[in-house]
């Protein structure tokens, strides 16, 4: 198998073969979002838009595939830089077949990320 650095861009990735972006096939739900930072903004080319939640915590972003989808490999950027005081600081992955039989698989501490 392909290894891929962390910090790797996944549209570069993509070009290569290495990856292959399955967000177009889920339909992604918020938690809650800021009007004009909504869930478009996590999925366009560029890294200048996101989503900002105007809800309490935790702020979910909850990607449901249509049928039984293998994910190797989530991307998420996070610019502290750019964020402060909106960047997450606690990033945390659940899978599972419905939203009530989901399982944590991955909790992620972050301090002020870049990338």
């Amino acid at each position: 198998p392909n290894k891929t650095s962390p910090g790797a861009y996944p549209k570069q990735l993509e070009r290569t073969g290495t990856v292959w972006e399955t967000g177009s096939l889920a339909v992604w739900f918020l938690s809650s979002y800021k009007l004009g930072f909504i869930v478009d903004q996590l999925q366009v080319d560029n890294l200048e838009t996101y989503w900002q939640s105007d809800g309490s915590q935790p702020h979910l972003v909850n990607v449901q595939f249509r049928r039984k989808t293998t994910v190797k490999t989530l991307c998420i950027y996070a610019s502290y830089k750019s964020d402060e005081s909106y960047t997450p600081s606690k990033i945390s992955a659940s899978v599972g077949n419905n939203f009530q039989n989901l399982q944590e698989i991955r909790q992620l501490e972050l301090v002020e990320p870049s990338g």
